[in-house]
C-alpha cells in the first residue's frame, strides 16, 4: 500500500458510496474513508428511499450509472409510487427499506468496484498546496495523497447530539463526531455554520397493538427504482401502520418543554422546516387535535420499528410516557429514544456547480456538508462529486445539468445560487420544469450523456436504445391505427366519455382522461397482442408522452429560453463593484456567487430584472 490516489472520497453515508463508486468505476484509483466499515450507507434516520421528488432523485441516479436505485430495489420490503391520483409530473416512488440489507448491499456494490479501495479511520485535516487539495491526514497519524478530494461528512463536524438536557458529542448514536476539518477550512477562509436534525425513537414490534391500526400496504405492481431487467425486488413485502396522537399526547409533550433543548436555548441552529419534530408540531399547530404516525419496519428479520412523524429531542421519559397515549402503543417498549443532532456545514455558495470548492481547487463537498437533507439528496451530490473528481484528474469537460435535465440539476443549481438558511430538502415545486422532469424518463434525459462519459456501461445504454426504439414504434403505431366508429362506442359511453362520431387515431382517444391504454387495449385485440409483448414500463412512458405532449412541448420552449442566458458566459474575474447601474445587493451578491453565465447570476435572489438587462448590456459589448 503506497497511500497514492487519485481521489479520496471521506466518509461513506449515501453521498459517499455514490462519489467513491462513480469515480472508480470510470477509471480513478479511489480510496473510500469510513470510521466504521460496518457502517457503509447506514440509513440514520428512517429506513426508507425516495419520496415527493427524492423518488425523482433516484431514478436519475440510477439512469446515470448510479448505485441507490439497485441497492434500494434489493432492499425492498414494500414499494409505492405516490401521487398516482395527479399528474405524471408529480408521481414519485418511494421504497421502505431492509436497513441491514441495505448496508450488505452497498457493501457487495463497493467489494466488487474495481479501483476501489476502503479504508476505516478519521479524516482530522486536509493537505493542501498552492490552493490545492493534495491528500489527507488521519487520527492514526497517516498521510494519504490524491489529487482530488471529497468530502462527505454528513453529520459528524463537530456533531452534538441532544437527548433533554443530555448532550453527547457523536455524528450519530454511538458513533463520534469528526473534528479539525472545519477548524482548518474556517482558518483558510471557508464560511460555516451549524445545522440541525433529528430521528424518532425506535420501538419493539412485539410491544405493538398493531389491530388498532390502519395497515398500510405497498403496490403490488411492476414499478421500481432500478430501470435494469437484472434488478427485482427479492425480500418479503411488508406493511407499515397508521395511528395518531391525540390531546393527551400533546398535554403528555407539553408538560417536558421546559427540558425541551429546541425550546429552552440549548439548540440554536436551524432545523428543517418541512420535516418538524414533535414538540415544534404541537406548538406550531397547537389547535391541532391529532397527528398522523406512520409505524415503519426496520427488516424483515428485526422487531424495530420507526415512528415517523415522532422525531423529537425531548427528554425520553416524555417521550415514552407521549408514546403510551397513542392508539396502539399504550405498552410501547423502547429500543433507544428520538435526538437531535448539531452539526457544521458549509455555504454551498463557495461551490461550483461541479461542487468544486471556489477557494481551493481539486476540493469537492457533497451532502449534508452543503446544508441539505436526506438521503437522495446526497447520494445525487455524490455522484455528481465524484464523475467530476475523476475528470479533474484525468481531464474532460466538467459535468453539470441544467434546471431542465434533473431534479439533481435544480438542487446543485439552488444551493450554488442561493445558498441555504435551513435544511435544504427537494420538493417537485422546487423544479420549474417538472412535467419534463418525469420519473418514468430519467433514463431518456440522462442514460445517453452519462454513457458517453464512461459512467453508464454498456449493457445499460443499450437497455435504454431498445426501450426508446419500442417507444418510438408503438406511439408510431397509435398514432396511425384508426379505431371506427362503433367499435368501442359502448364502453366509452359507460366510462363517461363520448361516442365516435367517426374514425378515431389510437393517440386521440388515449388523450382523453378517462382513456387508457391498458383499458383500450381490452376491447381491441390487436392493440392488446402489442401491448403483451411490450414491458409495462415502455406501455406507461408512452401512455405520458401521448396524454402530455402538449405540456411538455411548451416546457421545452421555455427550457430554451433559459438555456439561451446560460449560454452567455460572464468572464472570470469580472469587477461587478465598478458597474454603478447594478444595485448595492446585486454587486454585493455577484462578488460573493460569482456566476458564470447571465442565467445563473438571474437565478441569485436579490439580483433584479433590471440588473440582468444592465449585464446583458455589459455582455454584449
Amino acid at each position: 500500500m503506497d497511500f497514492k490516489y487519485d481521489v479520496i472520497v471521506v466518509g461513506a453515508g449515501h453521498a459517499g458510496c455514490e462519489a467513491a463508486s462513480a469515480s472508480a468505476r470510470m477509471g480513478s484509483k479511489t480510496l473510500l474513508i469510513t470510521m466504521d466499515m460496518n457502517k457503509i450507507a447506514q440509513m440514520s434516520c428512517n429506513p426508507a428511499v425516495g419520496g415527493i421528488a427524492k423518488g425523482q432523485i433516484v431514478r436519475e441516479i440510477d439512469a446515470l450509472g448510479g448505485q441507490m436505485g439497485i441497492v434500494t430495489d434489493r432492499s425492498a420490503i414494500q414499494f409505492r409510487m405516490l401521487n398516482q391520483s395527479k399528474g405524471a409530473a408529480m408521481w414519485s416512488p418511494r421504497s421502505q427499506s431492509d436497513r441491514k440489507r441495505f448496508i450488505e448491499e452497498w457493501i457487495k456494490v463497493l467489494s466488487s468496484t474495481e479501483n476501489l479501495h476502503i479504508w476505516q479511520d478519521t479524516v482530522t485535516s486536509l493537505i493542501i498546496k498552492d490552493n490545492k487539495v493534495c491528500g489527507v491526514k488521519t487520527v492514526l497519524g497517516i498521510e494519504m495523497q490524491a489529487q482530488a478530494v471529497v468530502l462527505t461528512n454528513g453529520t459528524f463536524l463537530n456533531g452534538l447530539m441532544h437527548c433533554g438536557k443530555t448532550q453527547v458529542k457523536g455524528g450519530r448514536i454511538s458513533e463520534p463526531a469528526s473534528h479539525g476539518i472545519t477548524e482548518q477550512l474556517v482558518e483558510l477562509g471557508f464560511k460555516a455554520d451549524r445545522m440541525k436534525t433529528g430521528t424518532p425513537a425506535r420501538v419493539d414490534a412485539r410491544s405493538i397493538h398493531f389491530n388498532e391500526m390502519i395497515r398500510q400496504d405497498g403496490d403490488n405492481d411492476w414499478h421500481q427504482f432500478s430501470y435494469l431487467d437484472t434488478v427485482q425486488r427479492e425480500l418479503k413485502q411488508m406493511p407499515c401502520w397508521i395511528t395518531y396522537t391525540n390531546p393527551q399526547t400533546h398535554e403528555a409533550l407539553r408538560a417536558g418543554l421546559a427540558d425541551s433543548p429546541l425550546f429552552n436555548g440549548q439548540i440554536q441552529s436551524i432545523g428543517p422546516r418541512y420535516c418538524p419534530s414533535i414538540e415544534t408540531k404541537i406548538v406550531t399547530f397547537a389547535d391541532k387535535e391529532a397527528h398522523q404516525l406512520f409505524l415503519e419496519p426496520e427488516g424483515v428479520d428485526s422487531n424495530e420499528y420507526y415512528v415517523n412523524g415522532f422525531s423529537s429531542s425531548l427528554p425520553w421519559q416524555v417521550q415514552l410516557a407521549g408514546l403510551k397515549t397513542v392508539k396502539g402503543l399504550e405498552d410501547i417498549v423502547l429500543y433507544r429514544p428520538g435526538y437531535a443532532i448539531e452539526y457544521d456545514f458549509f455555504d454551498p455558495t463557495q461551490l461550483h456547480h461541479t461542487l468544486e470548492t471556489k477557494q481551493i481547487r481539486n476540493l469537492f463537498f457533497a451532502g449534508q456538508i452543503n446544508g441539505t437533507t436526506g438521503y437522495e439528496e446526497a447520494a445525487g451530490q455524490g455522484l455528481v462529486a465524484g464523475v467530476n473528481a475523476h475528470i479533474n484528474v484525468h481531464g474532460g469537460a466538467p459535468f453539470t445539468m441544467g434546471r431542465d435535465e434533473s431534479y439533481i440539476g435544480v438542487l446543485i443549481d439552488d444551493l450554488v445560487n442561493k445558498g441555504v438558511d435551513e435544511p435544504y430538502r427537494m420538493f417537485t415545486s422546487r423544479a420549474e420544469y417538472r412535467i419534463l422532469l418525469r420519473q418514468d424518463n430519467a433514463d431518456e434525459r440522462l442514460t445517453e450523456r452519462s454513457y458517453q462519459m464512461g459512467l453508464a456501461d454498456r449493457y445499460r445504454y443499450d437497455l435504454w436504445c431498445k426501450k426508446q426504439t419500442a417507444c418510438f414504434d408503438f406511439i408510431d403505431y397509435l398514432q396511425n391505427t384508426t379505431v371506427h366508429k362503433g367499435e368501442i362506442d359502448s364502453w366509452l359511453e359507460q366510462i363517461g366519455s363520448s361516442a365516435l362520431h367517426e374514425g378515431t387515431k389510437m393517440s386521440d382517444l388515449i388523450l382523453r382522461p378517462q382513456v387508457s391504454i391498458q383499458e383500450l387495449a381490452q376491447r381491441l385485440p390487436e392493440l392488446k397482442a402489442k401491448v403483451e409483448d411490450l414491458s409495462e414500463e415502455i406501455v406507461e412512458s408512452c401512455e405520458i408522452q401521448i396524454k402530455y405532449a402538449g405540456y411538455i412541448k411548451r416546457e421545452q420552449v421555455e427550457a430554451a429560453k433559459l438555456q439561451r442566458l446560460d449560454q452567455i458566459r460572464i468572464p472570470d474575474g469580472f469587477n461587478y463593484d465598478e458597474v454603478q447601474s447594478l444595485s448595492t445587493e446585486a454587486r454585493q451578491k455577484l462578488s460573493r456567487i460569482r456566476p458564470k453565465s447571465i442565467g445563473e447570476a438571474q437565478r441569485i435572489p436579490g439580483v433584479s430584472p433590471n440588473d440582468i438587462s444592465v449585464l446583458l448590456v455589459l455582455m454584449g459589448r
